[in-house]
């Protein structure tokens, strides 16, 4: 099991792979959006991250209206999805995720999850091509259940799991469901914690969910890769301290 953190988009990504690698995390949760973290110089990076032995997973910008139902707009989020697979091959990185695009003319809603699948498909086969396993994360409805997550995947060749627990916290299905139905397809995680009411990004064990049932959930499954603390703080040197507590609250769960 490996542990990291993911960079804030509003800070310089470059500190916060340093920040990262000082703090002896695994990895670094790479995402690629703005505003300060939207272009990334490989050159500049890769020698922070081999310094600290630090490796790296793929996060996209969760806004890309990717699966909208006009072509040209797929089009120009595959190009961009494509670019971001470039840089997270070049540094390493062997998953990439991607989440659910909500965004559709008010009269097709019935037919989101549809228009997942149909782009999903092309975006998955590019990922391959850089070496990348494609991890779909799960969401608000209807991104928030087992049987959506289950057409999908049958649907979609080789797309994987991307399980953010604190999303499971104010959805349909929580962990245990998802881990009991979907653990084989799961290969990224996230963990943050939350009141059951919205995506806050909390410490672990600030929130309502129960971290004790979480960890064993995810243990039952066999699963044993990386797990991001996604969790932010406008004070760094609390920022520091809930990273720490938060790993180390992993760490004495999972043993």
């Amino acid at each position: 099991m490996k542990i990291g953190i993911m960079n804030n988009p509003l800070k310089s990504v470059y500190d916060e792979a340093a920040f990262c690698g000082k703090a002896g995390f695994d990895f670094l949760d790479l995402t690629i959006e703005g505003p300060n973290a939207a272009n990334v110089d490989i050159s500049k990076l890769k020698p922070i991250l081999d310094s600290y032995c630090l490796s790296i997973t793929g996060h996209t910008d969760p806004c890309l209206p990717h699966a909208y139902p006009i072509q040209g707009i797929r089009d120009a989020c595959l190009k961009e999805l494509e670019r971001c697979a470039g840089i997270f091959s070049a540094l390493g990185a062997k998953v990439m995720n991607i989440h659910p695009c909500y965004f559709c003319p008010p009269a097709m809603r019935k037919d989101l999850v549809s228009f997942q699948i149909e782009a999903l498909q092309p975006i998955v086969e590019m990922a391959a091509s850089y070496g990348l396993a494609m991890v779909f994360e799960n969401y608000k409805a209807p991104f928030d259940r087992v049987s959506t997550f289950k057409n999908i995947l049958t649907e979609v060749p080789g797309l994987k799991l991307h399980l953010d627990f604190g999303h499971t916290n104010f959805g349909i299905d929580n962990h245990e469901v998802f881990c009991e139905e979907l653990g084989e397809y799961i290969h990224h995680v996230h963990f943050s914690d939350n009141r059951s009411r919205s995506d806050d990004h909390m410490p672990l064990g600030v929130g309502t969910v129960n971290w004790k049932k979480a960890v064993n959930s995810l243990k039952a499954t066999g699963y044993n890769s990386t797990i991001t603390l996604e969790i932010f703080c406008n004070d760094p040197n609390m920022q520091h301290k809930y990273l720490n507590l938060s790993r180390e609250l992993i760490q004495e769960l999972w043993e």
